[in-house]
């Protein structure tokens, strides 16, 4: 009986792979985009929850609606103050930042 290989790899290896292992600076960066994009996404459902528009939000935080699309399609470009902004006063949510070392 012949066994069958799959060529079928994982997330985490392909991006060893492509990017390099953690600790890389390709990798690094690649990890950090990725949480940025998340936290675009997070801020646009929660938002989203709310029956909000991108105008509403940005009304309540006296920034422009396209800040807001901005961060909700990359929050990369995004400080800590408006990210406290964006959540606590325009969604009424919590911030939660965990460090790891």
């Amino acid at each position: 009986m012949r066994k069958e290989h799959s060529s079928t790899k994982s997330w985490s290896k392909i991006k060893d792979e492509v990017f390099g292992e953690l600790g890389t600076p390709e990798r690094d960066g690649l990890e950090r985009e990725s949480k940025s994009f998340v936290i675009g996404a997070m801020i646009r459902q929660a938002r989203e929850s709310r029956n909000m528009t991108q105008e509403e939000l940005a009304s309540i935080i006296s920034k422009k609606r396209s800040y807001i699309s901005r961060v909700e399609n990359d929050g990369s470009n995004i400080n800590l103050k408006t990210l406290f902004d964006i959540v606590e006063k325009g969604l009424g949510g919590k911030v939660k930042i965990e460090i790891l070392i």
